[in-house]
């Protein structure tokens, strides 16, 4: 895959991640009630981060929880006849919480269909409510981000790569080829 271009940097993700951080306080005035929720797989490191950001600046912990969202994507028969399932690990109470999604990327919105579904099945939230590091459009299902760090329109035959130095050695936003 060739890189076309470097969307955001290791600062650039850093100061956009603790904007998102801002908006979720500002918009939920404060931090009662919110439980965040990683999609596999790098949902989970920006989960974390946000996480991290929310104490830092509210000094409340904000627990997180990871959903595999494997066994509800509606394209599993054509991904693999043996899908990889690496599990769920929410250990909060959802009822009357307000749970925050946290994804890498926002395409089509099927990722996010997916794990409304798997997350109905661990209780009901009070209010869903979605935060994204890049929303590039191309919406199949009508979804949308509460909380985007960056809107980056793009072409069908680009892909958004995340990069996070928890899983991937760096932190960095590109736009490449396939």
């Amino acid at each position: 895959m060739q890189v076309k271009s470097i969307i955001m940097d290791k600062a650039q993700m850093e100061r956009t991640i603790h904007r998102i951080a801002h908006e979720i306080i500002e918009q939920n005035k404060g931090l009662e009630k919110i439980r965040l929720v990683g999609i596999r797989s790098r949902g989970v490191p920006l989960a974390e981060r946000l996480s991290a950001y929310l104490k830092k600046i509210e000094q409340t912990d904000i627990p997180v929880g990871i959903i595999d969202i494997t066994l509800y994507r509606d394209d599993l028969s054509t991904i693999s006849h043996q899908p990889v399932i690496k599990g769920s690990s929410i250990d909060f109470e959802m009822d009357d919480a307000v749970v925050i999604l946290v994804d890498d990327v926002l395409f089509t919105g099927r990722t996010v269909r997916a794990a409304i579904d798997a997350l109905l099945d661990f209780g009901r939230p009070k209010q869903i409510q979605l935060a994204v590091l890049v929303d590039r459009g191309h919406r199949e299902l009508p979804i949308k981000a509460d909380y985007a760090g960056k809107n980056v329109p793009t072409s069908k035959d680009e892909i958004i790569k995340v990069a996070f130095e928890e899983t991937d050695g760096e932190d960095s936003v590109k736009i490449v080829l396939v």
